[in-house]
């Protein structure tokens, strides 16, 4: 583990060098998706930074427990406490079970997952499956008498609280400010103060998912469920929590003081933030009504899309920006990123093609390839190191792109180990790592059949062509380009490529 990672702590708000509590081993918990709708490209952009993050970590030896929850109980509306939980609206308004609403958004979410090539975490638990370790936890906070119960519902004292530790450190928001800011909200005279927020909520008649708690009849805070969770499969410390920022404040804020409450210590070590999706400068989300889902993107079933894109385009798309960088939606940016992983995925495929020759001792040609290889896979480590920088590590594979083409058009002579280690470079970075695949061949168990298929039947027009049949030739071209081949006549014969 020579690599010295570096991660940007949105704690500490500056880049620090990772270095685990218990090495070789890493703990990492991240907010997973509120199962009430379809998965959209919000949705997409955490899953695939902690991606890349759990497929590094990995590849540098480290032994990673990765946790990712699933709320299916507690969030509510409003953020604030108010409102209906987002999955009984939803199970009311269609007549399910709420649980049903759950699995059947879940089992959803999960395939869009496999589509983007995400790797499932370690472990996925259910805020609904850990009611116990959350009561447990709001006894110890109340016992710390940093909370109180009001009517059946348990608050946490964020001004108590202020006054021993600081609440603020993670999103900068001064207390102060907030309470002569914060509006009263209705049906939330129960409260103290108009900043604590929920550890335990009484659930009204018409509330259709509940359990028996010290309290009431009723159901956990949406802030409660990361910190029991985490503490159960992580301990009461451990190495990164991240996120969207959109939940910096309050989800991830209310997280810290719910830990230091309850422990008398801070419980994450690294605090990592991916950036927001916007959709014309504007968050994309499923409350501003404004997504996308993930299978409109897929199938191009949506207004403002101009064709479908496949998964990989979308993958790729999020990681051409740094993963603490907004990312604007657009056509055009995503047909840009269609066609660059179109011709990093040609490169590679043309390595196969690349003929190699003995390595000389005086040919200072091959000793600069040697070294220009090197410095790109150098620059692909480096680039990793500073903060998952994506971007940085396509820069660098085009570069290696531009090698490969180059010595296919025979201005450049490569040596048999030299495309050996071109190889390495696409399959470490481009596959490995950055978890893009070939959607033909993995998506098809018969993927070699059917390119030897199209294969033979471009030997036949071949034939045709030589034979002066014209009429064969042109009518095998026509029919493979309407059903979506781009055929290309090279001088050892054809090239082929599916483009839709």
């Amino acid at each position: 583990m020579d690599n010295q990672l570096q991660i940007y702590n949105t704690l500490s708000r500056t880049k620090e060098i990772f270095s685990p509590l218990h090495p070789p081993r890493v703990g990492l918990y991240v907010c997973g998706p509120t199962v009430y709708g379809d998965p959209h490209l919000g949705h997409a952009r955490p899953a695939i930074t902690f991606d890349i993050l759990f497929r590094y970590l990995t590849h540098l030896g480290y032994k990673v427990r990765y946790v990712r929850n699933i709320t299916d109980v507690g969030h509510l509306e409003n953020d604030a406490d108010a409102g209906e939980d987002k999955i009984a609206k939803k199970a009311r308004l269609e007549q399910l079970e709420p649980m049903e609403v759950v699995q059947y958004y879940l089992n959803r979410y999960h395939k869009a997952m496999d589509a983007l090539n995400v790797l499932p975490p370690s472990i996925e638990p259910h805020a609904s499956g850990h009611i116990i370790e959350q009561i447990g936890l709001v006894k110890e906070i109340l016992d710390k008498g940093y909370a109180y119960e009001s009517q059946g519902s348990v608050y946490f004292d964020v001004p108590k609280y202020n006054q021993d530790y600081k609440y603020g450190v993670l999103s900068g928001r001064n207390i102060e400010e907030m309470l002569s800011t914060t509006r009263e909200l209705d049906g939330q005279e129960e409260k103290h103060n108009s900043v604590d927020f929920a550890l335990w909520k009484k659930a009204s008649p018409e509330h259709i998912m509940h359990w028996p708690s010290p309290w009431s009849e009723g159901f956990p805070g949406w802030h409660l469920e990361c910190t029991a969770m985490s503490k159960k499969y992580l301990g009461e410390v451990f190495d990164i929590h991240g996120g969207g920022m959109d939940l910096i404040f309050p989800h991830h804020e209310c997280e810290i003081a719910q830990s230091v409450a309850s422990t008398g210590h801070e419980g994450v070590r690294y605090w990592m933030h991916n950036n927001m999706i916007t959709i014309n400068g504007q968050k994309m989300g499923k409350s501003l009504g404004n997504f996308i889902t993930l299978e409109e993107f897929f199938t191009g079933n949506h207004p403002v899309l101009t064709q479908a894109y496949a998964p990989m385009t979308i993958r790729f798309f999020i990681l051409q920006a740094h993963y603490r960088s907004t990312v604007d939606f657009s056509n055009e940016a995503l047909q840009a990123s269609e066609k660059g992983l179109a011709r990093l995925m040609e490169a590679y495929k043309n390595i196969e093609k690349l003929k190699s020759i003995p390595i000389q001792e005086t040919n200072d040609s091959s000793n600069d390839n040697d070294n220009h290889i090197k410095n790109i896979e150098t620059g692909c480590y480096e680039a990793m190191n500073d903060d998952l920088n994506t971007p940085i590590v396509i820069s660098y594979l085009f570069e290696a792109t531009r090698i490969i083409n180059s010595a296919l058009a025979g201005e450049k002579i490569l040596s048999e180990k030299q495309i050996t280690d071109l190889k390495n470079l696409f399959e470490t970075f481009l596959f490995d790592l950055m978890g893009i695949k070939d959607e033909l061949k993995d998506g098809n168990a018969s993927y070699e059949s059917f390119a030897k298929a199209i294969d033979m039947l471009l030997d036949i027009r071949l034939q045709a062509k030589q034979n002066k049949d014209w009429a064969t030739s042109d009518k095998i071209r026509n029919e493979l380009t309407t059903l979506g081949f781009e055929i290309k006549d090279t001088k050892d014969g054809f090239e082929w490529k599916l483009t839709k």
